[in-house]
């Protein structure tokens, strides 16, 4: 008996995502489930922070704001709910969704899924929690819940959670679990799948653009799937906004996860309609042994003054402040243990605007006691006003010091975490673990195809030819790299080395770059190791997400075959 396909759809991305997508998603088309990911690294921070001042909290309050509106919708069009807004405290929310439904007179059965939380064993963490896969959510959905909230778990997890349990499928259903955690990941961060943060946008009229539609799957019994979004609704879904988000924070060709490993290398992308992207191909292999877990805990404090220095003799401006600066915080009681210069030539010879005619000196530092990057930093830099370079003026006073987070991750037994689903009335279904996993490996480097002839070349930046996406993965950067013709991946595969990266984003070239081939998406991925530092609340660098890696490097110029150009 064939099982009807699962309609899946997303509804936001992130903590603070588009408040009107719920409704958007339940009142624009038929869906079976709606989604939400509301979980990052540096969410699972700031909801620590949130729980140390209110032990009843560390959840995503916005997501009951939008139930408030939307609970009635999501019940009368019989539209499940599976959401990880329960960040550190799925009970907590749990129970508020509860409250809410019997305020608002509406009959729902709310389940939640608990166990990720080991801040327990790692007293120095302010929150440590294991990435659990989709098998709790599956065991509430099987009972009846109308509206499943989780804390930490694997992105995919909400769609493979419902997967599991529309259509049955075995724990060692791997090819299946595979193509059900391909569709997750491109659905799990909302419109980055429909043309938002799109390489090609200029390809697009903009009004297109303006409004992306959220995304959603159509997911068959097989594993297969459809990506596509409700008819009239902005933005696009086309190979290349799918790949683009296959691509994002991944590494290798095995995507590993608590449910299955997925084969990135073995998926294929096919346009089937306007709006709509085939995936099919997805082989899955067995789990690995662990779980990861999150760390986050607060490293210290940290302070940031940022000169502005305008016209002529920038770098003897430059010089000049940073000798005065380094001489007080010499002289200083407590001179911060970590001090970090940043010179942005911003100005522009002969410039018609002030703005345009400046350069931006950052200064950032940082210590585990606030005043060494407080009233230090303070003093020192407003000092200076009378004193220094010519121009002297700052973007803005630096304040006291605020307090910054790192981030890193760490693994366990799978058996370590006792993974349990609270249904609706009450009861604890305690989760297994996987029994069967492997180890995981690096894929072996596929074969290349033959280079491009010989030709004439002209120097263009790369991002004529290829698209990018970056983002982070604690104190790593990917960058995934694509191009849209065979030619244009000969010449790709075989120009765009690990080493010519390097030499093309300088920041990486004291760094390891480990490059990863995935020749069905015509597609190259980077991860470039340590340059986030301790990770994004850490705020190491400039774009402290690597979100515009991917973007730096299509400005890159490199010698392009005229025939692809």
């Amino acid at each position: 008996m064939t099982v009807a396909p699962l309609r899946i759809g997303n509804a936001s991305g992130f903590y603070g995502d588009r408040f009107d997508a719920m409704r958007e998603m339940l009142t624009g088309g038929p869906l079976d489930v709606l989604t939400g990911d509301y979980l990052a690294e540096l969410t699972m921070l700031i909801l620590g922070r949130d729980r140390l001042k209110n032990p009843s909290g560390g959840y995503a309050r916005t997501f009951l704001s939008q139930l408030e509106e939307c609970l009635g919708l999501a019940h009368e069009r019989g539209v499940r709910i599976v959401a990880n807004a329960g960040g550190l405290n799925p009970a907590g929310l749990a129970d508020a969704v509860r409250q809410l439904a019997d305020r608002l007179g509406i009959p729902v059965r709310v389940a939640h899924v608990e166990g990720d939380d080991l801040t327990a064993g790692h007293p120095r963490s302010l929150a440590a929690h294991a990435y659990l896969g989709g098998a709790g959510i599956a065991a509430c959905l099987r009972e009846g819940a109308d509206i499943v909230v989780t804390g930490r778990v694997t992105d995919a997890a909400l769609v493979t959670g419902p997967a599991v349990a529309h259509f049955g499928w075995a724990p060692d259903a791997y090819d299946r679990l595979a193509g059900a955690v391909v569709a997750g990941h491109v659905l799990e961060c909302g419109t980055q799948a429909t043309g938002g943060n799109y390489a090609f946008f200029t390809d697009h009229d903009p009004a297109r653009l303006r409004h992306p539609g959220f995304p959603l799957a159509e997911l068959h019994e097989d594993g297969t799937s459809v990506i596509t979004k409700h008819d009239g609704t902005g933005g696009l879904v086309d190979i290349g906004t799918v790949t683009a988000q296959l691509l994002y924070e991944t590494s290798g060709a095995r995507y590993a996860g608590p449910d299955v490993t997925a084969r990135l290398d073995s998926v294929r992308l096919t346009q089937e309609a306007p709006d709509r992207v085939r995936i099919s191909g997805v082989r899955g292999e067995a789990p690995p042994p662990t779980l990861k877990v999150g760390l986050n805990r607060l490293g210290g404090y940290r302070n940031e003054v940022v000169f502005v220095l305008t016209g002529l003799d920038i770098e003897a401006k430059a010089a000049l402040v940073r000798d005065q600066m380094e001489a007080a915080l010499d002289a200083a009681k407590s001179r911060p243990t970590e001090v970090r210069w940043d010179l942005a030539r911003t100005d522009h010879p002969d410039a018609s605007t002030e703005e345009t005619a400046s350069a931006l000196l950052r200064l950032v530092v940082r210590d585990r006691d606030q005043d060494a990057v407080g009233r230090t930093l303070s003093g020192a830099a407003i000092e200076l006003a009378l004193a220094s370079y010519p121009g002297f003026h700052v973007i803005a006073p630096p304040g006291k010091g605020s307090p910054y987070g790192v981030f890193e991750d760490v693994y366990v037994p799978q058996g370590a975490v006792e993974h349990v689903a609270v249904l609706h009335d009450g009861r604890r279904v305690p989760v297994a673990p996987a029994t069967d996993t492997l180890v995981l490996e690096p894929a072996p480097e596929p074969a290349l195809p033959e280079p491009l002839p010989p030709g004439p070349t002209r120097r263009a930046p790369l991002g004529v030819v290829a698209g990018a996406r970056s983002g982070d993965k604690g104190g790593n950067a990917n960058v995934g790299v694509w191009v849209r013709s065979d030619d244009a991946w000969r010449w790709l595969v075989h120009q765009l080395t690990a080493d010519r990266f390097q030499n093309l984003i300088a920041e990486s070239c004291h760094l390891k770059v480990v490059r990863h081939t995935l020749p069905n998406l015509h597609a190259l991925n980077f991860v470039v190791e340590g340059i986030l530092g301790e990770g994004v609340a850490s705020q190491h660098r400039f774009d402290p997400q690597a979100k515009a890696l991917g973007e730096w490097l299509r400005s890159r110029h490199l010698d392009i075959p005229e025939a692809l150009l």
